[in-house]
């Protein structure tokens, strides 16, 4: 069986690396083929997953980030019909919500080739979103639904997707985090100058929060606040976020506060950071997976989240940034929260070897 593997985004590469370890295990009866997009092109952002989380290298390197939706989208079908004209495979999958993701869905479907897709049936049902499009899209042309929970299962057949081409399969964001928690023993708290669950960690990336001025400037000054009134924050800033920062002459208020701006980090200082940390408050969906993966307690800076189950159990709770007071004050609630952790909500472990069984018998 050949697979082409159509990744582009940080999140994906973690997915990916659970499924191509899987794939390995299985020697010759499966051929992966990988397909980098080029989504994140920057290398704190890309290569250095790659590296530490011992993923292939790509056959494929499309270099297509830093474009419109549009554009963006539009280059990458076109690279990987080539692609599939010349490489024939048995399936293409893809992972998540990205505009990798619908790319790689779209220009496999109008060849006929089957499209696995894993994470099917997350919904933000929040159609402003990019990713919920792309999410929606993928998953109307897909052949084979991944689904990591329940919910999401039960999203899917709303939509009138159903039977067995609908595999519950659990998440595989658990599997990378359980198998790479173990090889995160590096320093990094330590080098920042704080202490194991004496700090909060923050990610602040999409495009509701980062490209809408006043949401972008509530968000930050609300850390900052939680920096004076709560612990220290430390903030992997991503490229974008950091230049519309820079444009709106926030980043001076990171320098009087107990803020750490500092650079992307790899998966396994994230995860190294996220086990630490004492809060996270964060506006990606990995992320607050991964929060409840090491027990920790979430605040998610969105109107929503696709991981509603995070929310039931009290892992998580969202706080738009709509006011500064009201981020803080959920931040508060946050820290003096019992939560259920451990429940089981994500499968055993072994999604990635689950996801491999279901393309081997479909």
């Amino acid at each position: 069986m050949k697979v082409l593997t159509v990744v582009g985004a940080r999140p994906q590469f973690v997915k990916a690396a659970t499924v191509s370890r899987a794939f390995a295990e299985r020697g010759p009866q499966v051929n992966e083929i990988i397909v980098h997009t080029g989504q994140h092109f920057d290398a704190n952002m890309s290569e250095v997953f790659f590296t530490e989380m011992q993923i292939p290298r790509p056959q494929y390197q499309l270099e297509l980030g830093g474009l419109g939706h549009g554009a963006m989208t539009g280059r990458m079908m076109e690279s990987i019909e080539t692609i599939l004209r010349d490489e024939k495979p048995d399936w293409v999958l893809v992972y998540g919500d990205t505009n990798s993701t619908m790319a790689g869905a779209l220009a496999a479907v109008k060849l006929h080739v089957p499209v696995a897709h894993v994470e099917a049936g997350l919904r933000s049902f929040n159609r402003a979103m990019p990713e919920e499009i792309n999410r929606v899209v993928a998953d109307h042309v897909s052949t084979l639904l991944l689904s990591p929970t329940d919910v999401a299962v039960q999203n899917l057949a709303r939509e009138g997707i159903t039977g067995s081409k609908v595999v519950r399969c659990g998440d595989v964001m658990y599997d990378a985090a359980l198998h790479y928690s173990q090889r995160a023993g590096g320093d990094v708290v330590g080098k920042l100058g704080l202490q194991a669950k004496g700090f909060i960690l923050a990610t602040l990336h999409r495009a509701e929060n980062v490209d809408v001025p006043e949401r972008l400037e509530t968000a930050f000054r609300a850390l900052v606040e939680c920096s004076e009134q709560l612990m220290p924050v430390v903030l992997p800033i991503h490229p974008r976020t950091r230049k519309a920062l820079r444009e709106r002459g926030l980043l001076d208020a990171a320098t009087v506060a107990r803020l750490k701006l500092i650079e992307p980090v790899g998966y396994l200082d994230m995860v190294q950071l996220e086990r630490d940390a004492r809060l996270v408050l964060t506006d990606s969906g990995g992320v607050q997976k991964e929060a409840y993966f090491f027990g920790v307690p979430c605040v998610t800076l969105r109107e929503e989240t696709e991981w509603v189950e995070l929310v039931e159990c009290g892992a998580n709770r969202l706080a738009a940034p709509r006011s500064v007071q009201a981020v803080v004050d959920a931040a508060r609630a946050a820290l003096d929260s019992q939560a259920a952790f451990g429940q089981g909500l994500y499968g055993d472990g072994r999604s990635a070897q689950a996801i491999v069984d279901a393309l081997l018998r479909a």
